[in-house]
């Protein structure tokens, strides 16, 4: 399933890459159908539904892409998971997609927790430091986790790197325990 996802996810990135169509808008555009679907039983069940004509199932698409403006990409994305019956797929391919999007782009996906709520200044002083050690532009999430007690975890993809007081501390028991 999770090569199915991503094949459609890559195509998807590709055509909007080419047709140089504001990806950010692209994005809000595909997770605003995707939240719809996950909504509404009634929209799942028309789009899902081999009952009902092709017709009918992209006349509710194109109701839907007037409503959110969609640009004209994402609107026939969604009528090929129609067609080809992959609704039921749409939120792992969302995923897929802005994962794809963010490294075609030069994206990091960065996750970021801390002891406490960070300072826009300090926001920004952490992503310009991770901007140079990865190489790559940072989208940020911030997390709170006060049983840090102090400092921040930050992970890009899969390594963390932890400067947070109860690492600190934990590092130090493990060194104690050695010797």
């Amino acid at each position: 399933m999770a090569a199915i996802a991503s094949r459609y996810a890559r195509a998807l990135v590709e055509v909007i890459l080419e047709q140089k169509v504001d990806s950010d808008i692209a994005r809000q555009q595909l997770k605003s159908i995707a939240e719809a679907v996950r909504d509404s039983i009634e929209l799942r069940r028309v789009w899902e539904s081999p009952a009902i004509v092709p017709e009918q199932k992209r006349a509710v698409l194109d109701a839907i892409a007037k409503q959110i403006a969609a640009v004209k990409p994402v609107r026939n994305f969604m009528a090929v998971l129609i067609d080809h019956r992959r609704i039921r797929m749409l939120d792992d391919i969302v995923r897929q997609f802005e994962t794809e999007l963010d490294a075609q782009l030069g994206f990091a996906e960065v996750e970021v927790t801390s002891a406490r709520v960070l300072t826009p200044g300090e926001k920004r002083e952490l992503e310009t430091r991770v901007e140079r050690m990865s190489g790559k532009k940072v989208r940020a999430r911030y997390v709170t986790a006060p049983q840090l007690l102090g400092g921040v975890t930050v992970k890009v993809g899969s390594t963390i790197y932890d400067g947070s007081v109860r690492g600190q501390l934990e590092k130090m028991r493990q060194e104690l325990s050695l010797t």
